[in-house]
């Protein structure tokens, strides 16, 4: 669908700076700091802490109108001194803005000026203005760039790497159970399923536990393969160990629903030559007996999924091996593989999908106002048109800010599935006994 709009009306999308944000704060000790104005900072720190009811450490240059003019050196030097002094982080992960790609500051020429200040505390930077690209073109800036200056070619390690993408701390701990009941080490690129899921202690540390060690994403390199959980954000990072290193790479779609997990699981398998244990097919099983269940719920019920385009391919999939119709695929992120992946679900299960690429809600609400809808299934930024054409809404992806523990709870692999089905199904059956009520 083509939208000859000049003006973008309730974008599902974000800007590279909250992805890069969001990569660096996967990594353990590390501080992003923003070089750009506050709000540049106080944006993304406002959406991660109300998605994560966590802390978001984060620090800013603090850019005002005379750095328009002189140009943000003075800024971001004082601020990496600052971080150094009051933090003393593992890494220093600086990410630009608008602002300070837009007045041509040398990022990586003024970071040269003070290094031998920082103790040999690494300082690392992302190219990340917020006026080309979506919040995943920052996560994978952000990530090659770590990737790139932490590398360290040694021996074989044996382990995979998981580019994780943009996904919640529930997914990344579903993953490593995986990877665990197949016995098999993995390096994850990068890791907040502790860092923006930690429990209170006291006294209280100075970073959470968990997250990608320096020496993790040094080893990564060694790596026997790299599977990425979203090709839109993972693509750059896993190509550049391809090319560079020759750790094969596999940009596989999300692991939701049985096909895509399936292909997850088969390619740790060909990659690590493990074989896929029980354990696992049991879960399969469960998934398989859960979509049986459910059947006489969801067959025929239409669905509109928005959101990042990995993640919306493979909802809108996994709808149609529960026997839905998805209707509408919405995202504000081009993608090569969006489009091909939805039309070949359209074809494998005889249904029109209406796909939305590059476009806002706006658009998706115009679509459902033609084509109604049961089901609704994207992040927070949809209640309101969920409430405008009173349907229900499934809450998956980030933000989430209107409902609290998204984050925790796994929509990826065969028990995320599960999660998710029970979610869909239980959000229609809510719906239609309000309906009910409503009438008597």
């Amino acid at each position: 669908m083509s939208e000859k709009r000049c003006v973008t009306i309730n974008p599902p999308k974000m800007c590279q700076p909250m992805g890069a944000i969001y990569a660096y704060l996967g990594v353990h000790a590390c501080v992003p700091l923003v070089h750009g104005s506050q709000g540049c900072a106080t944006y993304p720190r406002y959406n991660l802490c109300r998605h994560f009811r966590e802390p978001a450490e984060l620090a800013t240059s603090s850019l005002t109108e005379d750095a328009a003019v002189y140009g943000g050196r003075k800024n971001l030097i004082e601020a990496i001194r600052n971080v150094h002094a009051r933090m003393h982080p593992e890494l220093i992960g600086v990410l630009t803005t608008c602002l300070s790609e837009t007045i041509g500051d040398d990022v990586k020429s003024i970071i040269r000026e003070c290094e031998e200040e920082l103790d040999g505390i690494p300082v690392i930077t992302a190219s990340t203005p917020s006026y080309v690209g979506t919040h995943l073109t920052g996560y994978d800036n952000a990530l090659k760039s770590m990737l790139e200056t932490l590398a360290a070619k040694g021996n074989p390690n044996g382990k995979i790497n998981i580019v994780t993408g943009m996904i919640n701390p529930g997914d990344i701990n579903e993953i490593k159970h995986i990877l665990q009941v197949m016995g098999v080490s993995g390096i994850f690129l990068t890791d907040v399923s502790q860092t923006m899921n930690s429990p209170i202690k006291f006294p209280k540390p100075h970073y959470p536990e968990g997250g990608t060690t320096l020496a993790e994403i040094g080893d990564a390199v060694n790596s026997l393969s790299t599977i990425t959980l979203s090709a839109a954000c993972g693509t750059a990072s896993a190509k550049l160990l391809e090319r560079k290193f020759n750790v094969p790479a596999a940009l596989g779609a999300m692991p939701i629903g049985v096909k895509n997990a399936d292909a997850f699981i088969q390619n740790i398998a060909r990659f690590t030559g493990k074989p896929i244990p029980a354990e696992l097919e049991r879960e399969r099983g469960l998934l398989l007996d859960a979509l049986v269940d459910t059947h006489h719920y969801l067959y025929g019920k239409k669905a509109a999924i928005f959101g990042d385009p990995d993640m919306v391919a493979a909802i809108v999939r996994f709808c149609a091996e529960a026997g839905m119709k998805p209707s509408a695929a919405c995202t504000a992120t081009p993608h090569p593989n969006f489009a091909p992946q939805i039309k070949a679900v359209a074809d494998e299960y005889n249904c029109k999908i209406e796909i939305l690429e590059g476009s806002d809600l706006f658009a998706l609400q115009e679509v459902m106002k033609k084509e109604p809808v049961h089901v609704l299934l994207g992040n927070s930024k949809g209640k309101d048109l969920a409430n405008d054409e009173n349907v229900p809404i499934v809450r998956v992806g980030f933000p989430v800010y209107d409902r609290v523990g998204a984050f925790r709870y796994p929509i990826i692999g065969y028990n995320g599935s599960i999660y998710l089905l029970d979610q869909i199904v239980n959000a229609i059956l809510e719906h239609k006994y309000d309906q009910q009520k409503l009438h008597q």
